[in-house]
């Protein structure tokens, strides 16, 4: 048995914290009986519908996709572009990405049905470091990479430190590889970091999200997290929860 709220959250309706909202509201019902306590548990086997319409109470899935560049981490795009579903168009199950990766930027990108599983890995509190690797206009000085390391001021607030190592540079080209660790999930964040040094981005991947990886990925391909690694990701950020809060 599991708590309604739970149910509707993995069912991709709304996050956890929304589905209580549509409890208390009235707007669920269970065997065909509004509820709006919250802590009742439902088995498989409970008729549960949100505003009129009957959950399909998919089983959960977890996914790693090697995002390539030029796609959009959504489920849909108005303007007609490729998005990160459409490489799961064999699956059957709701999917959708947990956080996002910009159009140009390619690399680690989770996918999944469990909204619960998705808002604990999004929290602010609970963010996972996540390892890029930049390619930049010209090279960056050792006195600005240490900038990134302490935080640095942008439009919307001074970042975290970050771990930043530098692990080439081409003179001739007056370009260089960049290898920078955060844990927040600003919108276009590392670009904005290097742009506040005076340097351009012009590649940009995602290598490691916590403890995973892209080994054995190509561009476009995609994998099936195992149990082992989900029940890992949910510990790991419970663990950077109690350790922030």
């Amino acid at each position: 048995m599991e708590r309604l709220q739970k149910v509707i959250a993995r069912a991709g309706i709304a996050s956890r914290r929304k589905s209580e909202e549509l409890i208390k509201e009235g707007r669920v019902k269970v065997n065909g009986k509004v509820v709006t306590e919250l802590g009742l548990k439902v088995t498989s086997s409970d008729k549960i519908e949100v505003n009129g319409i009957q959950i399909e109470k998919e089983e959960p899935v977890y996914f790693l996709l090697y995002k390539p560049r030029g796609v959009i981490s959504s489920v849909s795009d108005e303007k007609g572009r490729k998005v990160v579903t459409d490489f799961f168009s064999n699956f059957k199950e709701r999917i959708f990405p947990v956080g996002r990766l910009d159009y140009d930027t390619s690399g680690l990108l989770l996918l999944t049905n469990d909204g619960e599983f998705a808002n604990l890995l999004m929290h602010p509190s609970n963010e996972i470091e996540k390892v890029y690797v930049a390619k930049t206009k010209g090279i960056p000085l050792p006195e600005n990479l240490r900038k990134l390391q302490k935080g640095i001021r942008l439009e919307d607030g001074k970042t975290a430190p970050a771990k930043v190592k530098m692990l080439s540079g081409d003179k001739k080209k007056q370009t260089a590889i960049v290898e920078i660790s955060i844990h927040e999930g600003r919108n276009r964040q590392v670009r904005r970091m290097f742009e506040a040094i005076g340097h351009d981005v012009m590649k940009l991947k995602r290598e490691r999200y916590g403890f995973l990886t892209l080994n054995g990925l190509k561009a476009g391909e995609a994998r099936e997290l195992t149990p082992h690694e989900v029940k890992q990701l949910r510990a790991l950020a419970m663990g950077v929860s109690k350790k922030n809060s």
